[in-house]
């Protein structure tokens, strides 16, 4: 297994020389239980080391990167947040694009939306030819959209727009489901 992504908060609390604060601030303390809920709901398969520090303490380490007012947020030593409650789509976005770094796709997998039509045929095609496969929909898992679209990107291009379905077969790119029905055609005379 991977490396864990390091998340690192760091709250209102501790003490430097004479200075010293017990109470920690509310934004810091819903910080907190925003990155554990998140971790359970939405990051739930990534591992994931979360190391929680007291600002007044360790003030000098987010200043290298920028950061002065807690609570300040980092993955893997980058600035994710700071001064503010945590937004939890810029924490799965964050841990998302690093985990993507360390982990390949795997299996049979078919991101798409429910309203999509043609993510409503590729799933058909393949319950027809009894191929099972992991679902996510982008809309619904944020998690999935920011794992998927960076995916595709790097196989399509930057500036070709990302569309749904995006389906992966055995750990290999397929494309949309036409290229899923081209796929399916070559196994099937193979």
């Amino acid at each position: 297994m991977a490396k864990p992504i390091k998340v690192t908060l760091y709250r209102w609390g501790g003490s430097w020389g004479p200075f010293s604060v017990k109470i920690p601030c509310g934004e810091c303390t819903l910080t907190k239980d925003i990155l554990k809920d998140t971790f359970e709901k939405e990051l739930g398969d990534v591992p994931i080391e979360l190391e929680v520090k007291d600002w007044l303490s360790h003030w000098w380490e987010p200043l290298k990167v920028g950061a002065w007012h807690a609570p300040i947020l980092m993955v893997e030593g980058k600035l994710v947040s700071q001064g503010e409650a945590l937004n939890r789509g810029v924490l799965v976005q964050s841990v998302i694009k690093e985990w993507a770094k360390r982990d390949t796709l795997q299996g049979n997998i078919v991101y798409g939306k429910a309203t999509c039509p043609y993510c409503v045929k590729a799933k058909e095609m393949l319950a027809e030819a009894g191929i099972e496969y992991n679902y996510h929909d982008v809309v619904v898992e944020s998690a999935a959209l920011y794992r998927m679209i960076p995916e595709v990107k790097a196989i399509i291009g930057e500036k070709t727009p990302v569309t749904v379905p995006q389906i992966w077969m055995d750990g290999k790119y397929i494309g949309g489901a036409d290229n899923l029905e081209q796929w399916l055609a070559s196994k099937a005379n193979a």
